[in-house]
C-alpha cells in the first residue's frame, strides 16, 4: 500500500493536502489545454479551409507528453448541429480525470459542499458522452464560461482554482516576502525571491486595490508560482520555473489588454504562443477570452531571476488596466491610450494613482480652468496640444499623480498641479506652427519651381507639367488656411496663426501666377527668357527661393522657442527675418533690372507683357514673404515672451 493511501485511509486528509493542492494545479492547467483543444478543433470543422491552431507549446507548457492532441483538431469535422472528433472518448476521460484531480482537494475540504455536488454532476455527464460525436450543445457545456449561461465545466474549473487559491493560502505555513510557499527545495526560495522582489518593488502602484497575492509550490520538477492579478476569474498568471526556461500562462477577457502584457513582456525577450479563445465570445460583453504563453530562455539561474523579477514587477499595471484604458480615450485615440500606458509602465509609476486622483475628472477640470480662449465644449486634449502633446501631457500628468498619491498630497493639490501643467503645455507648444510650417513647405516648392523654370529660360520641356503641379501645391496651400480660419473661430487664441497664414497664402498665390504666366511663355513661338532678361529675371527668382529658405529656418526657429529660454535662439529668429527683408529690396533692384532689359530686348508688344508680368509676379512674392516674415516673428517673440 502507498503511503498516501494509507494515510487517506486514516482518513487524516489534511497531511494529503498539500500533494492534492500540487497535482490539482497541473490538472487545472491540462484541463484548460484541453477547452482550447475542444475550441480549435470546433474552429477548425467550421471553417476546414483555414489552417489548424498549433497548440505544441500549450501542450509541453502543460507537461503533456503524449501528441494524439495534436492532431485532435486536424481531424475535426462538422456534422450536423456538432461536431465529430476522433479521439472524443479519450479526450472525455482525460477531462474527467482531471476534473476528478481538480477537485480532490475542494472535495476533501468540504464533502457537502457546492463545489462538490456540482463536481459529481459534471463528472456523470461526461460519463454520459458516448462515442465520436460532439454536439454543439455538449461543447458550449464543456467550454463557455458565463456565468450567466448556466453552469458548464469551465465555470465549474474557475470555481475550483479560487477554492485551490483559498487553500493553498491556508495550507501554506511559511511566507517568503509575501508569498505563501510550501513543498519547495532549498533552490526553489531564491527563485521565488526573485519574483517576489519584482512584485513587491512595483505593488504600492495598486493602492488600496486588492489582487497581487502569490502561492509557490514544486510540482515534480517544476517550480510553480501563481499570481491572482485582480479580482477577476479569469485574469491569472502562472509561472513555472525549470532548467533552462521560465515559461509564462496568461489569460485576459480582453484582447487590447492581453496584447499589451504581450507587448510588454516581448521587449525583454518573451516569446509568445498566442492560443486561441478558450471559451465563447459571449463572455464579458462579447469580448474573447485569450490565453497565452510565453518562454524565457533562461541559461543559469541568474537569468531565471531577472526574467523572475520583471515579470514581477509588471503584473501591477494590469490591474484596472482596461478602465484606465477607457478613461484616456476620451482625450485621445486608442492607439495613443495603449502608447500612454505603455509609457508609464515603463516609468514605473502605472495608471492607478492617476485614476485615484480623479482620472479623467482630473484632466477635464484642467481643461475648464484652463478658459474659453483654449477649450470649448466637445473639444479633445488633442484639438490644442496635437496628438504628440496630449500623450505627452497625459503621460505627466500620470506620473504627477502617481508620485502625488505615493506621498499622501491631497487631490486638490494634484489638480491645481495638472492645470498649471496644462497651461504651461498650451503656453510652450510649437506645434501651433505646424500649420504654417506646411504651408511653407508649398511655398518652397513653387519658390524652386519658378526657379528652375527661369534658369531654364522658360524651355518648354522644363515646363511640362509644371502648370498642373503648380495648381496643387497652390490648393493644398488654401486648404492649411482654410483650416486655420476654421480653428480661430472656435478658439480666438489660435487666431493670430490664422492671420499669419492669411498673409502667407499671398506669396503661394503669387508664385502660382509666377508658373501660370512661365505656361504661356513656353508656348511663345520664340523664346524671350534669353539674352540680356534672362540674367536679372535668374538673379530674381535666385533672391526669392534664398528669402523663403530663410522663412522656413525662422519658421524653424520660432516652433523651438519657450518661454525665457535661449537668447541665441531669439537673435537667430531676427537675423532670418531680416535676410527676408534685405532679400526684398534686392528683388526691387532686379526687378527694375528686369524691366530696363526687357524694354530693349523685347519688341513683341505680347512678349514684353508675358516678361513684366513674371517679373512683377516674383516680385510681388517677396513683398508679400516679407509681410509674413514680420507677423510670425512678431506672434513668435510675443509667445516667447509669456504673451498670447
Amino acid at each position: 500500500m502507498e503511503k498516501s493511501a494509507a494515510v487517506a485511509s486514516l482518513g487524516e486528509h489534511t497531511l494529503l493536502m498539500p500533494a492534492w493542492v500540487r497535482a490539482a494545479l497541473g490538472a487545472n492547467d491540462r484541463l484548460k489545454l484541453y477547452f482550447s483543444v475542444l475550441q480549435a478543433a470546433a474552429q477548425h470543422a467550421e471553417r476546414p479551409e483555414s489552417a489548424a491552431i498549433d497548440l505544441t507549446r500549450e501542450r509541453v507548457a502543460a507537461g503533456i507528453r503524449d501528441t494524439w492532441l495534436d492532431a485532435l483538431p486536424i481531424a475535426a469535422e462538422k456534422t450536423g448541429d456538432g461536431y465529430l472528433l476522433p479521439d472524443l472518448p479519450r479526450l472525455c476521460a482525460a477531462l474527467r480525470a482531471d476534473l476528478e484531480t481538480m477537485a480532490r482537494p475542494c472535495v476533501a475540504a468540504e464533502p457537502a459542499g457546492e463545489l462538490t455536488a456540482r463536481t459529481r454532476t459534471w463528472l456523470e455527464w461526461l460519463d454520459a458522452l458516448a462515442g465520436d460525436r460532439l454536439p454543439a450543445a455538449a461543447l458550449a457545456a464543456l467550454t463557455h464560461g458565463d456565468r450567466g449561461s448556466g453552469d458548464g465545466v469551465h465555470v465549474l474549473v474557475m470555481d475550483l482554482h479560487k477554492a485551490l487559491n483559498r487553500l493553498a493560502s491556508d495550507l501554506a505555513k511559511e511566507t517568503i516576502d509575501g508569498a505563501h510557499v510550501w513543498g519547495l527545495l532549498p533552490a526553489d526560495r531564491a527563485r521565488v525571491r526573485a519574483f517576489m522582489r519584482g512584485l513587491n518593488r512595483t505593488a504600492p502602484l495598486r493602492f488600496d486595490h486588492p489582487g497581487l497575492d502569490t502561492a509557490a509550490t514544486r510540482d515534480g520538477d517544476r517550480l510553480i508560482v501563481q499570481n491572482d492579478i485582480g479580482t477577476n476569474d479569469a485574469h491569472v498568471l502562472v509561472v513555472t520555473v525549470e532548467p533552462s526556461r521560465v515559461t509564462l500562462t496568461y489569460s485576459d477577457l480582453h484582447e487590447t489588454r492581453f496584447r499589451f502584457f504581450q507587448d510588454v513582456l516581448a521587449e525583454r525577450g518573451a516569446q509568445w504562443s498566442v492560443v486561441a479563445p478558450t471559451v465563447q465570445a459571449d463572455l464579458n460583453a462579447g469580448e474573447t477570452f485569450y490565453v497565452g504563453t510565453a518562454t524565457f530562455d533562461c541559461p543559469d539561474p541568474a537569468a531565471q531571476d531577472a526574467a523572475l523579477d520583471f515579470v514581477g514587477s509588471r503584473i501591477v499595471f494590469l490591474i484596472d488596466w482596461n478602465r484606465a484604458r477607457k478613461r484616456l480615450q476620451m482625450f485621445v485615440a486608442k492607439r495613443d491610450a495603449i502608447a500612454i500606458l505603455r509609457e508609464t509602465a515603463r516609468r514605473d509609476v502605472g495608471h492607478m494613482g492617476w485614476l485615484r486622483a480623479g482620472g479623467a475628472d482630473l484632466v477635464f477640470r484642467a481643461m475648464q480652468d484652463a478658459g474659453y480662449g483654449v477649450f470649448r465644449i466637445g473639444d479633445r486634449l488633442a484639438d490644442a496640444l496635437g496628438d504628440a502633446g496630449a500623450r505627452e501631457f497625459l503621460v505627466d500628468v500620470m506620473v504627477l499623480a502617481g508620485e502625488d498619491q505615493l506621498r499622501g498630497r491631497p487631490q486638490a493639490l494634484t489638480g491645481e498641479e495638472t492645470r498649471l501643467l496644462l497651461l504651461r503645455r498650451v503656453r510652450d507648444r510649437s506645434s501651433e506652427f505646424d500649420l504654417v510650417a506646411e504651408h511653407a513647405a508649398y511655398c518652397h516648392e513653387l519658390a524652386s519651381a519658378v526657379r528652375d523654370a527661369v534658369a531654364a529660360s522658360g524651355d518648354a520641356t522644363a515646363i511640362t507639367g509644371l502648370p498642373a503641379r503648380a495648381k496643387s501645391w497652390e490648393r493644398g496651400a488654401d486648404e492649411l488656411v482654410s483650416a486655420a480660419r476654421a480653428a480661430g473661430e472656435r478658439h480666438p487664441r489660435r487666431q493670430p496663426i490664422a492671420r499669419l497664414l492669411a498673409l502667407a497664402d499671398d506669396v503661394a498665390d503669387a508664385l502660382e501666377e509666377a508658373v501660370f504666366v512661365l505656361g504661356l511663355v513656353a508656348e511663345r513661338p520664340r523664346p524671350i527668357l534669353a539674352g540680356r532678361v534672362r540674367e536679372p529675371l535668374t538673379r530674381l527668382a535666385d533672391t526669392l527661393l534664398a528669402a523663403v529658405q530663410d522663412y522656413v529656418r525662422a519658421l524653424a526657429i520660432a516652433r523651438g522657442l519657450r518661454h525665457g529660454e535661449d537668447l541665441d535662439q531669439s537673435n537667430a529668429l531676427l537675423d532670418a527675418v531680416w535676410r527676408i527683408d534685405l532679400a526684398e529690396r534686392r528683388c526691387d533692384e532686379h526687378h527694375r533690372a528686369a524691366r530696363r532689359a526687357m524694354v530693349g530686348e523685347l519688341d513683341a508688344a505680347a512678349d514684353l507683357m508675358l516678361a513684366a508680368d513674371l517679373a512683377a509676379a516674383i516680385e510681388l512674392a517677396s513683398d508679400r514673404l516679407l509681410a509674413s516674415g514680420y507677423a510670425m516673428r512678431e506672434l513668435a517673440l510675443a509667445r516667447e515672451g509669456g504673451g498670447t
